[in-house]
């Protein structure tokens, strides 16, 4: 990339809500990161959405001192056309397909959720596809830019891009360790930037260790205010406290999703209640994002709105800004990524991605080394990893088998007919989003399998 001519950014999936985010991020660092233009794209379906928060975006722009062009678009490779950074933010099937994800295991009496158990593989199959795709359209359009990639499930993203579509600068983001990186700090009474943060493991699934600026591991007293004060959960997840004396014997804070497997039980009940009452978390965020974009239609509003921070996702985007700049800059700033380990984590191969610790700079992700993990951790990564790797390869092959051994392994799927039903109904329900396992859905069909949640039945008929 030329630092003279201005920078490029593409963003796949523009009219997310979360793009105005996005944009206060980038406006916060032009003066490190001098951006020309940015090219906000999405799909047809996503058009009117686009619409009102590429408006917004670029009334957030004419407010900042800043001149940057903002160019709205459904044509994605005009808006990759030498780009020199692309960053995604995607949802194959919109809110709609993250319903389905979650009613459809619930109406059996297993988790319906967007990352973890039935629903998080299904997004899985759903997005892999056509994050391979864009990667092809990269080659040709702009084959220097680095891809920033925050689509969920973003640690199995990413290591598609790397796996499958041979691409290596892609580093993947998750809002979830900022938000432990913002709120702990308060729980004792200090700065962000008086403490080292390790982590190690999956997006989604890892743990990390603190300690103070004289090297004092101070991981346990940020344990021991977890239970009396704020514990920063992120806002879709419901807050049951882990049991205390395995967070003493591990001697690491696991990350907020770890609830749905070390407290399995009070996750299900909790999810279950939702389904039967309020609705799903889908549900109920996109009456949130309806609202949002209420907000956004606003001519005179030209600032990211408080409301944004119900979403779910905050920080995601300003993760995303500062990393670009980093790697702009070349500032090596600690930043928690998915990226290839190379022995940052030598329970797993090297050339798998995980999340970690890493230094950002020009080079993309350095990890940092954390080391071998206790014995219990290092039985659940590595079984976690694997169901990732076998998820990733039936979202490639579309192989029905492989979509069955991936569901047998999660361990929020109770393994036998419940789950192979499950895997049934998703495949009928979201099949226009999976070509690749169109065999297997004909064959389903023609067995006469249908969805049974009354929800989803409906929508399907829309």
């Amino acid at each position: 990339m030329s630092k003279r001519e201005g920078i490029k950014i593409a963003t796949i999936g523009g009219g997310s809500s979360y793009t105005p985010e996005l944009m206060e991020g980038f406006i916060k660092r032009y003066e490190e990161l001098p951006i020309k233009e940015i090219w906000l794209v999405d799909i047809e379906d996503g058009k009117e959405k686009l619409e009102i928060v590429g408006e917004m975006a670029k009334r957030m722009w004419e407010a900042s001192p800043y001149d940057v062009e903002v160019h709205l678009t459904l044509d994605r490779e005009e808006a990759l056309k030498d780009a020199d950074f692309v960053t995604t933010q995607f949802r194959v099937g919109l809110l709609d397909a993250r319903i389905k994800d979650e009613r459809i295991p619930s109406y059996y009496g297993m988790l319906g959720q967007e990352t973890n158990g039935a629903g998080g593989i299904f997004k899985a199959f759903r997005t892999i596809p056509v994050i391979l795709e864009i990667v092809e359209d990269m080659k040709r359009l702009c084959p220097n830019a680095w891809l920033i990639n925050f689509t969920n499930p973003a640690g199995m993203v990413t290591e598609a891009i790397v796996r499958y579509g041979k691409w290596e600068k892609v580093i993947g983001l998750c809002n979830v360790p900022v938000g432990a990186m913002m709120k702990e700090p308060e729980l004792l009474d200090t700065t962000l930037d008086q403490l080292i943060y390790k982590f190690a493991g999956l997006n989604h699934f890892h743990w990390h260790k603190v300690m103070n600026a004289e090297g004092k591991d101070v991981t346990m007293d940020i344990v021991e205010k977890m239970y009396s004060d704020d514990a920063g959960l992120p806002a879709n997840i419901f807050d049951v406290p882990f049991y205390k004396e395995q967070l003493e014997q591990m001697k690491a804070i696991p990350c907020g999703y770890h609830r749905y497997y070390y407290r399995e039980e009070e996750m299900l009940e909790h999810a279950l209640e939702e389904y039967k009452t309020v609705g799903t978390r889908a549900q109920q965020v996109k009456e949130t994002e309806a609202e949002l974009f209420e907000l956004y239609k606003d001519p005179k509003l030209d600032h990211k709105p408080e409301q944004l921070a119900k979403r779910g996702g905050a920080h995601y985007s300003d993760a995303a800004c500062e990393t670009i700049a980093s790697i702009y800059a070349n500032k090596n700033t600690h930043i928690v990524v998915s990226t290839k380990n190379n022995g940052a984590v030598p329970d797993l191969p090297a050339d798998c991605v995980v999340e970690v610790s890493a230094y950002i700079g020009a080079a993309g992700a350095l990890p940092i080394s954390y080391g071998s993990l206790p014995t219990a951790e290092k039985g659940w990564l590595q079984m976690m990893k694997n169901m990732e790797l076998t998820t990733i390869e039936a979202a490639v092959t579309g192989d029905y088998g492989l979509a069955l051994q991936a569901f047998t392994m999660n361990p929020l799927i109770t393994s036998g007919k419940t789950a192979k039903r499950i895997l049934d109904e998703l495949l009928i329900a979201h099949k226009q989003y999976l070509p690749q396992f169109s065999t297997s859905i004909e064959r389903l069909e023609k067995e006469g399998v249908t969805v049974q949640d009354e929800v989803v039945k409906e929508m399907l008929v829309q």
